[in-house]
């Protein structure tokens, strides 16, 4: 059994996200549990969403699998999936490295603590809004600068302009997969986007 300190490891990736990554691709975890970790990750990520909407003033307009929690999960599950491959795919047709599962590894955990700034932020919310405001700008630009280091140390990629080049067409990618899954889903893309 793997023995991690969430906390040191929590912030060292804030300190140093790169040999953050090194340490998590160094546990070498199994593909299952990495799946596993993913989906959990999304039902917590689906759990907080359902809190913010109960929180949420009543005349908010909002797509409809927002009032379907399974659809809301499945959604969530599969564009993280759809992101990682489009993000590995990617990086190898630059020239990257790596094993798609270390940018699983790497994305679960960037997805785990992006939960705990979320319940953070919830829970700030509930107190000083424009400070959760504040916090929740901060946690988007720290956590896309820990996805770039994230995305150049699990594809060796030479540059952090290589990894942004990735992120930027593997959006693309998860773009044009959401609308695929939004029909698996049964939501038309048209139907969805008119209520945003």
């Amino acid at each position: 059994m793997i023995d991690i300190d969430f906390k040191a490891l929590a912030l060292l990736t804030l300190r140093d996200p790169r040999a953050a990554a090194q340490q998590i691709i160094g546990f070498n975890f199994p593909r299952d549990v990495l799946w596993t970790g993913l989906a959990l990750v999304a039902l917590a990520n689906t759990v907080i969403i359902v809190l913010l909407l109960a929180m949420s003033p009543p005349n908010i307009a909002l797509p409809s699998y927002f009032d379907a929690p399974l659809a809301m999960f499945v959604l969530l599950a599969g564009t993280s999936v759809v992101y990682i491959h489009a993000i590995y795919w990617t990086g190898v047709a630059i020239g990257g490295k790596g094993s798609l599962l270390d940018v699983v590894a790497l994305v679960v955990w960037l997805l785990v603590l992006r939960v705990a700034a979320q319940l953070a932020v919830v829970i700030l919310t509930l107190a000083a809004p424009m400070l959760a405001l504040l916090l929740s700008l901060v946690v988007s630009v720290w956590g896309f600068w820990i996805m770039l280091n994230f995305i150049s140390e699990a594809l060796h990629l030479p540059t952090l302009f290589h990894a942004f080049a990735v992120l930027v067409i593997g959006a693309i990618g998860l773009v044009l997969g959401l609308g695929f899954l939004l029909t698996l889903i049964g939501l038309s893309a048209q139907g969805v986007f008119a209520h945003v």
